[in-house]
């Protein structure tokens, strides 16, 4: 039994244009290289067309070894792009996509898009009266076409647990390397980001692009400030402190590095903190007041406060949800069942920093 199918749309009624290329190639990269010493088996990719073949707007020959009939068996189901026509011009989008995405919806898939696939989605009806995103260029036409749709265009994804939608380009790959992340855990989504030489994780909250009011070569020096903060999260860190490893007065710290990441330093630290918490979480059996003290967010109580607020569920119900980690501890899942059993109803979110 494989890690799941994974069904990517590639199909020429879509098109492949150059620019979109690069998301067509996310999932393929993530979901279609076996990691053995990872998980074994990984996980099964579709290429999924209308099985025609022909030629896409690039110039070159597309033909899938599946058609969008199998979209419904699969367990993921992923739409890279649309056409620009569709999203610039309005022009329809192929029903018979919109149909099977339908049909793989009712049948239990996961829906998940990048960037103007997300168009798809919500001609579907998959997106009504829930939370997503695109690329911050396309979100208007989004929201004034799908009005029922709660577009957000200032995040990178959103996890609403069955349907997932990201931003565009790189964005494609945070949530390519989430679902990994949800599906086999911590330990496994960091070494496969490490292998392709990216960020192990950004918090789906994080802007999507990036004030560049301060010059480039200003933030040469925040990479190895940011490094020595994250190995000492469990430290009562401030601003001054990171401002003084920095050489430069706290105002100017909080400017580079809100120019640098979108968020303000006591954002980010949160964000760095929550992660590490649920890294701990994913992968050892430590009750959560250890969870809590080695994450630096103080208190049980605090941990589980930050844990609604930003993942809408405690602790112990976000342990129980990656498979393959260690159990958490009866007594701590006893205290947190009633709280669990409240959120049980919500959402997954990811932070909002």
């Amino acid at each position: 039994m494989s890690a799941g199918t994974v069904a990517v749309v590639a199909t020429e009624e879509i098109g492949v244009p150059s620019w979109d290329l690069y998301e067509l190639s996310i999932p393929c990269t993530v979901f279609g290289k076996p990691q053995p010493d990872l998980a074994d088996p990984w996980y099964e990719l579709w290429l999924c067309g209308s099985g025609e073949g022909g030629t896409t707007a690039s110039g070159f020959s597309l033909r899938t070894p599946h058609t969008l009939d199998d979209l419904a068996r699969a367990d993921t189901v992923v739409v890279p792009s649309v056409p620009d026509a569709c999203v610039e011009e309005g022009a329809p989008l192929p029903s018979a996509l919109v149909e099977a995405l339908r049909r793989a919806h009712a049948a239990g898939a996961r829906m998940v898009s990048l960037c103007t696939g997300a168009f798809a989605l919500a001609e579907a009806g998959l997106l009504d009266g829930r939370r997503a995103t695109a690329h911050w260029m396309h979100t208007g036409q989004l929201a004034t076409r799908y009005p029922a749709v709660e577009v957000d265009d200032s995040v990178l994804y959103v996890d609403e647990g069955d349907v997932l939608t990201s931003a565009g380009l790189t964005a494609g790959l945070d949530l390519c390397l989430h679902l990994v992340r949800r599906d086999l855990g911590a330990h496994i989504a960091n070494q496969l980001a490490r292998r392709m030489v990216v960020p192990a994780h950004r918090p789906g909250g994080q802007a999507q692009f990036i004030d560049q009011s301060v010059p480039a070569a200003d933030d040469a020096g925040l990479a190895p400030v940011l490094e020595w903060a994250r190995a000492r999260l469990e430290e009562p860190l401030t601003v001054r402190d990171l401002a003084h490893r920095a050489a430069v007065s706290p105002r100017t710290f909080y400017r580079r590095l809100q120019a640098a990441t979108g968020t303000t330093p006591v954002q980010w630290l949160l964000a760095q903190r929550l992660q590490r918490a649920r890294e701990l979480l994913e992968s050892t059996d430590l009750p959560v007041e250890r969870v809590a003290a080695r994450s630096g967010l103080g208190t049980a109580n605090n941990l589980r406060h930050h844990f609604l607020n930003h993942l809408g569920v405690s602790p112990a119900a976000y342990r129980r949800a990656f498979p393959g980690g260690p159990p958490a501890q009866a007594g701590a899942a006893g205290r947190e069942e009633s709280v669990a059993s409240r959120n049980a109803s919500r959402p997954r979110t990811v932070p909002i920093t």
